[in-house]
């Protein structure tokens, strides 16, 4: 039998050991995160969800919600349906404009979330609480400079 030669190995290129990186990074600190919602019984983007309304007191659409996802999520208005089966959001017409649904966190999606608050930020000390406040500058910097080019 012929033995299989291996295919030359492409010279590596900066920007996609970056990019892979990122990837790695990302899915080992979302993990920890991940198990403490999971906890509650929130999937972590049901928890994005409630935390961007947590800081929209007069409530908002779901395209809206989906535009400040941190990750995106085709089908916004399923995951309002699950969190409003568990109590956690509420949806009203708006006065001005009838056609236009708004989604408001519930008082126990405030309380679930603050529940949520101080382990979620605890699992973020433990996972990046060896870096400085400097580096951690630097590095929301990088990213969001990294973010600013691709919009």
């Amino acid at each position: 039998m012929k033995a299989r030669s291996r295919p030359a190995k492409l010279p590596e290129c900066p920007e996609e050991m970056a990019f892979l990186e990122l990837l790695r990074t990302t899915d080992m600190l979302s993990r920890r995160v991940s198990q403490v919602i999971k906890s509650e019984g929130l999937s972590p983007n049901q928890y994005n969800v409630l935390r961007i309304l947590r800081g929209a007191s007069e409530g908002l659409s779901c395209g809206e919600i989906g535009n400040r996802m941190i990750t995106r999520d085709p089908d916004i208005t399923r995951l309002v349906d699950r969190l409003e089966k568990q109590a956690l959001v509420s949806r009203s017409r708006d006065g001005r404009d009838r056609r236009m649904v708004l989604i408001r966190i519930t008082s126990r999606g405030l309380d679930l979330l603050s529940g949520l608050d101080e382990p979620v930020r605890e699992a973020h000390r433990a996972q990046l609480g060896h870096l400085s406040k400097q580096k951690l500058k630097e590095l929301s910097d990088l990213m969001r400079e990294s973010r600013a080019r691709l919009s």
